[in-house]
């Protein structure tokens, strides 16, 4: 009987996708890839994965509050991010949705296998780029929740404005999508401008394409 762990990968790059499938593919069963956030959350539902691998710049809805989501809807699977995004803020933001691997592109050749295999035994991971002198505190017991060791700035729903605002969205489709008022989207964009120290929308969206949370 095939006991291989069952592995569904989150990536809007068809070309990383097809990377990650073939490194894994020797020691996992690759069951599904999505390209955005929101297709995601439905076929995690669907398939009941083991093990979900996932960036955090995704369109629609990015890796972040798509794990929040996931811890949800499908507890049992354990989340391992896979990104260029290395800000701590974010590393941060990773763990506290539940995360127990962050792993980044330009290392996942050499780190992906073994996070997933520490995620599996309910240790946590942290790639070394994030910063050695980080990684090393969080390496010291892998059973202790890196969030710890990192801050952050924003709020999920402060996260979840601020890339509907990159894509584009206006004060009335963030309303549609979010299903909260004009005037809280305009809350919340007030309060990211005020935390951020940014004044326009082109600068928001420039702080959000440099952080990964939408791409270019």
């Amino acid at each position: 009987m095939d006991m291989r762990k069952r592995v569904l990968l989150a990536d809007d790059h068809a070309l990383m996708l097809d990377g990650l499938s073939r490194l894994l593919a020797s020691e996992f069963d690759v069951v599904g890839t999505v390209m955005d956030g929101r297709t995601l959350l439905t076929e995690a539902e669907r398939l009941n994965p083991d093990v979900i691998v996932l960036d955090i710049g995704m369109p629609g809805l990015n890796g972040i509050e798509a794990a929040r989501q996931l811890g949800k809807s499908v507890p049992s699977a354990r989340i391992v991010f896979v990104t260029q995004q290395l800000d701590p803020a974010y590393v941060h933001a990773a763990f506290t949705t539940g995360a127990k691997a962050y792993v980044s592109k330009q290392g996942a050749a050499t780190e992906l296998l073994r996070a997933i295999h520490i995620a599996l035994q309910g240790r946590y991971y942290v790639t070394p780029q994030v910063g050695p002198e980080a990684a090393e505190m969080a390496a010291v017991d892998r059973r202790r929740n890196p969030a710890e060791f990192f801050g952050t700035r924003l709020t999920p729903r402060q996260r979840e404005v601020l890339q509907l605002i990159a894509e584009g969205k206006s004060t009335k489709e963030i309303s549609a999508c979010l299903n909260i008022s004009p005037k809280t989207v305009e809350f919340h964009r007030s309060g990211l401008m005020d935390e951020l120290g940014l004044r326009t929308i082109a600068e928001l969206t420039r702080y959000a394409i440099s952080r990964g949370i939408v791409n270019e």
